[in-house]
């Protein structure tokens, strides 16, 4: 079964919440009717500026059946695909940095940011579970930005079944190396397709990428505005796999 996915590649406004929503759905609207799968960066709706988040996160954030998920959520009724995109989500008192995925049929799964970087610590909270979800036929897993550097992750997504992990971010310029290496890695690794689609915009570097469970990639952005699309054949998940069964012939005994 083949699968046509796209990489948003948006220049959140911080703090301009209704702006970013109708940016976000300008270009979703404008995706090729075949698109079953697309996914935004890392808090596309609030933007990825922590000063900002830090004077004002209260009153922009969201509680994850809010105003900016709800609006996603009739976006992918709408256009009959599954969004993915990150949103600056509120509870119990503490912020997260989450991703919200949102199904054609009114369908959501959330995930808070559970590693974050250094300078992330003193404003969010870290989320307490990895997720994994089923979403208009696909099996998909989910990581942010971050992320990308911990091989563990994208491991126990691809050991719960995920066919695609999907990895929302808000990478800086001078760190270009690390989200194009990270992103084919954690696709060869495990044999998975990887959508992970980055902010562009000062002072991000946008370059997201798709990427096929060989590490190949299918589709690469620049650095300004713009979205790619690529098509994901998902028998290559199994090819591969019976290629080089990694994965079934780990021993986890060992690694503890």
């Amino acid at each position: 079964m083949k699968v046509r996915a796209a990489a948003i590649q948006q220049a959140a406004i911080p703090g301009k919440v209704e702006t970013n929503l109708d940016r976000l759905e300008e270009a979703i609207a404008s995706l090729p009717s075949d698109v079953s799968l697309a996914v935004a960066p890392e808090l596309v709706t609030t933007g990825y500026d922590l000063e900002l988040i830090t004077r004002q996160g209260a009153v922009l954030a969201e509680s994850a059946t809010g105003p900016s998920v709800r609006r996603i959520v009739h976006m992918a009724h709408r256009y009959r695909m599954t969004i993915v995109a990150g949103f600056l989500e509120s509870a119990d008192g503490a912020l997260f940095d989450s991703v919200v995925v949102a199904g054609p049929d009114g369908e959501t799964a959330t995930y808070r940011k559970t590693h974050l970087y250094p300078a992330e610590q003193p404003i969010f909270s870290a989320g307490s579970k990895l997720v994994t979800t089923d979403m208009n036929g696909l099996r998909l897993g989910m990581m942010i930005c971050f992320e990308h550097a911990f091989p563990e992750i994208a491991t126990t997504l691809a050991l719960d079944g995920a066919e695609i992990v999907v990895i929302p971010s808000a990478v800086p310029k001078g760190y270009e190396h690390l989200l194009k290496l990270r992103t084919r890695a954690r696709a060869q690794d495990n044999q998975v397709f990887v959508v992970a689609c980055n902010m562009a915009g000062k002072p991000f570097c946008g370059e997201s990428l798709i990427v096929d469970p060989r590490g190949d990639i299918l589709a690469q952005a620049g650095q300004a505005v713009e979205t790619i699309v690529a098509t994901l054949d998902r028998d290559a998940v199994a090819a591969e796999r019976a290629r080089e069964p990694s994965l079934r012939l780990r021993r986890p005994e060992l690694y503890e």
